[in-house]
Parts: C-alpha cells; sequence; structure tokens
C-alpha cells in the first residue's frame, strides 16, 4: 500500500516544484537576502502542492473515466485499484491542507498578500483535472504549469526571503526560464498518452496540434530558456560561467532528451518524463551558482 502512494505522488516528477524554489533562492542569494526558514517553508509548500494535484489529477480522472487500466503512463493506484478512490480523494483535500498550513507559516515573511497568491495555488491544483472545465482536458495545462510552476514558485520565493520585489528583475525572467523547461515535463507526459487521451476526448496540446509540433516546441522551449538566462544581470560578474551553464544544458541535456522524444513512444517515455524533469532541477541549480557566485556586494 505504502508503494502505491509513492507511486501516486509521482516522485519522478517532483524535480518540477523543487526546481523553482532553488531557482528563487538563487535569486535571493543575488540580492543577499537568502534566509533558510522561508527557503524552506517554500520548498514544503511546493512540493505539497504538486503532490496534491498529482492526487487530484489521478482521482478526478477516474472518476471522469479518462484513465483506463493498462496505460502506457506510470501507474494510476485509483485505475488499477490499488487505491480506493475515497482514500485518494481525501488524501488530495488532506495534502492541500498541509500546504495551506504551510503558507500560512509564510505570512510573517511575506504579508497577507500570500493568501491570495495559496488560495490561486489551490484552486487551479484542483481545476487542472477538476470542474466543469479542466484545464488539462482544454489545451491549457502548459500555460498552468510556466504560471505555477514558473512564474508564482520563483519569484514568491525570491519575495518572502527578500521581504520585497528588489530581485524581480533577476527572478521574473528566471520565473520564465523555468516555467517553459517545467513545461516540457507535461509535453512529455501528453505525447505519451495522446492516442488514449484523443479516444476519451481529452484535448492536451498534443492532440491538438500533433507530436511533431510539440516535438518541436520541446525544442524550442528550452532554447528559449538559456536565451532568457542570457539576458539576467548575473552573467556581468561571471562572464565565462555564462557561456559554459547554457552550452553545458544545450548540448548535454536538452538536445539528448529532445533526440529521445522523437524516436521513442508509450511506455519507453516514462524515463525520458523523469529525465526533462532532472534536467529542469540541473538548471536551476546551475543558475543558483551562477546567482551566487555573481552575488551583489
Amino acid at each position: 500500500m505504502l508503494v502505491s502512494w509513492i507511486k501516486a505522488m509521482r516522485p519522478q516528477t517532483l524535480p518540477v516544484s523543487i526546481a523553482g524554489v532553488i531557482a528563487g533562492t538563487g535569486c535571493a542569494v543575488w540580492c543577499n537576502r537568502f534566509s533558510v526558514v522561508p527557503a524552506l517553508l517554500c520548498l514544503l509548500f511546493a512540493v505539497l502542492a504538486q503532490i496534491a494535484s498529482n492526487f487530484g489529477n489521478e482521482y478526478y480522472d477516474y472518476v471522469k473515466g479518462v484513465d483506463k487500466k493498462g496505460r502506457p503512463g506510470f501507474r494510476r493506484g485509483v485505475t488499477e485499484g490499488d487505491i480506493s478512490p475515497v482514500a485518494m480523494r481525501n488524501a488530495t483535500f488532506g495534502t492541500l491542507a498541509l500546504a495551506a498550513l504551510t503558507g500560512c507559516a509564510m505570512l510573517p515573511y511575506g504579508g497577507t498578500e500570500l493568501i491570495a497568491v495559496g488560495i490561486a495555488v489551490a484552486v487551479f491544483a484542483l481545476a487542472y483535472s477538476a470542474g466543469p472545465f479542466p484545464l488539462s482536458h482544454h489545451g491549457l495545462g502548459d500555460i498552468t504549469v510556466v504560471i505555477f510552476f514558473g512564474l508564482i514558485p520563483v519569484t514568491f520565493t525570491c519575495y518572502v526571503q527578500c521581504g520585497s520585489w528588489e530581485g524581480l528583475n533577476a527572478s521574473l525572467p528566471t520565473a520564465f526560464a523555468v516555467g517553459l523547461l517545467a513545461a516540457n515535463v507535461l509535453i512529455v507526459n501528453n505525447y505519451r498518452d495522446a492516442d488514449d487521451d484523443r479516444k476519451v476526448g481529452k484535448r492536451t496540446t498534443v492532440v491538438l496540434f500533433g507530436r511533431r509540433a510539440m516535438s518541436l516546441v520541446y525544442l524550442l522551449s528550452g532554447i528559449a530558456a538559456i536565451a532568457i538566462a542570457f539576458m539576467l544581470p548575473v552573467w556581468k560578474g561571471i562572464l565565462r560561467l555564462s557561456f559554459a551553464v547554457p552550452l553545458l544544458y544545450i548540448l548535454l541535456l536538452h538536445v539528448k532528451s529532445w533526440r529521445k522524444l522523437r524516436k521513442s513512444s508509450g511506455a519507453a517515455l516514462n524515463p525520458l518524463l523523469a529525465e526533462t524533469a532532472r534536467n529542469l532541477l540541473f538548471f536551476s541549480v546551475l543558475m543558483f551558482a551562477a546567482f551566487y557566485f555573481s552575488g551583489r556586494s
């Protein structure tokens, strides 16, 4: 049973939520405002919110009849009978409650304006798969990922540690870069499930635009993320590293993963989904290092 719950958390994709906090913390370091406690609270909140979204996605897709047994993706506990639907529903809202408590602990650092952000995160964590207009079923999953795994975690992780928006000129472009790379994880997921999604009327971007077009988006998103990174003020202090970081990422990781995407299908894409998430995590760690070594005097 424990193994089924761990699988339901989809640990292969959790680097997506961790990456945003790492990148945002790097921006706070660059501003000389790093603070351990709010950084850890942001990390815990981000991971709990993603787990709640993963639980909700599994539960509501089961309720809507979207999932079927033996699907090529990672094993779905509810669909396969490993976890009861009621238990998954309770786990979804229980995890959201834990995320809300964590968010409340951040209020002394970020102020009451964080309440609106927390509510938005909770609503969209459910709206991704639930409700009369589930975002993931209408081609809106990608933009949702850019916002809630890029823009919000990076900028607000920096904000909570700084206590102001002084690092926005670094955190905002970084957030776009992280968001684009996070969306690539979803592209791989939808690329794998396109045939099954089409049959049940789930209109992901891969269903709408086709595998060939979205594989190109995957490639261009990584290139765009690196281009955005080049515009950051961080590179002024470490010119040599500014060339090494994007080259390492593009040549050794991103293009290699893109080639696998073009050649793979079905369950063979599961390792690539995890690999794409790791690519994002590595990118964020490299960005953190860049911010650290070029920190403001």
